[in-house]
């Protein structure tokens, strides 16, 4: 599931502090990035089921590994975790609207410390 018009997507921030953010928020980038890319996910447990809400991004300007990177953010994505396949993304997945209500707000808390990092 896509969340089209959250106004993270084609916001760009800096590597370090777009971490902090995401990390106070939740969301964990470990080892799911290149020199290229970024990806954070945030999971969720319910009733049996593993959710991930996920922000992509690229690099703009620098390398992820590198002291520096511009990242510039994609359109947030909600999947659904299928033992032993992987997570699927697709529209034709059903979510709890709870679930997908709470990232909704997550996702806001997201803009809004986009808005403060690139305002700071």
């Amino acid at each position: 599931m896509r969340f089209e018009n959250t106004g993270i997507e084609n916001q760009t921030a800096e590597l370090s502090r777009l971490d902090d953010l995401m990390e106070e928020l939740g969301f964990v980038r470990a080892g799911q990035w290149d020199y290229e890319r970024v990806t954070y996910d945030r999971k969720f447990e319910i009733k049996n089921d593993v959710y991930y809400l996920r922000v992509q991004g690229y690099a703009i300007e620098g390398d992820v590994d590198s002291r520096y990177a511009l990242i510039k953010l994609l359109t947030p994505i909600l999947g659904k975790y299928y033992y032993p396949h992987g997570v699927e993304y697709g529209e034709d997945e059903n979510f709890p609207s709870s679930l997908v209500s709470q990232c909704q707000n997550i996702l806001a808390q997201v803009k809004e410390g986009l808005t403060k990092i690139q305002n700071a």
